[in-house]
């Protein structure tokens, strides 16, 4: 078997799907099968099966949306320091943990709207704060017009 450590995850072994290469000028070298599918594989696996994710699997997850710290904590609204403390220390706050997931469901091509809805809630965070004026209407109470 051998031990993928490229992925960052230190518990990922592959049964098959790699090659062992000797090369004369490099050495000893794997070549993997189809790494994308693999990442997805381990990626899928982390989403559907793992209860919390620890840092070095928020990472992966990360990469596999092909974004850096900042891009991310963009996306949750926080900062950069506090995605790179929670892929260092371990400790991945659960509303985090659940929104990348939601996140990947949606990169992997299932249309939850979550990345539309988040969108949206970033506009409203760059709103500047105006007057809000509602009226009650017979309907109830709206945000006049």
């Amino acid at each position: 078997m051998y031990h993928y450590q490229e992925s960052g995850l230190n518990n990922i072994w592959l049964v098959n799907g790699y090659d062992i290469i000797d090369d004369p000028d490099y050495g000893e070298c794997v070549s993997i099968t189809d790494v994308a599918g693999l990442n997805r594989a381990i990626a899928h696996n982390l989403m559907f099966n793992k209860p919390t994710l620890n840092g070095s699997e928020f990472r992966f997850l990360r990469k596999e949306l092909d974004l850096s710290q900042k891009a991310l904590a963009d996306l949750l609204g926080n900062d950069e320091q506090a995605v790179a403390r929670w892929e260092k220390k371990g400790k991945v706050p659960k509303w985090a943990d659940r929104l990348l997931r939601a996140c990947l469901i949606e990169f992997y091509g299932e249309d939850t709207g979550i990345l539309e809805l988040i969108a949206r809630i970033k506009d409203i965070d760059e709103k500047d704060q105006e007057k809000e004026i509602f009226e009650d209407y017979d309907t109830g109470w709206k945000r006049a017009a």
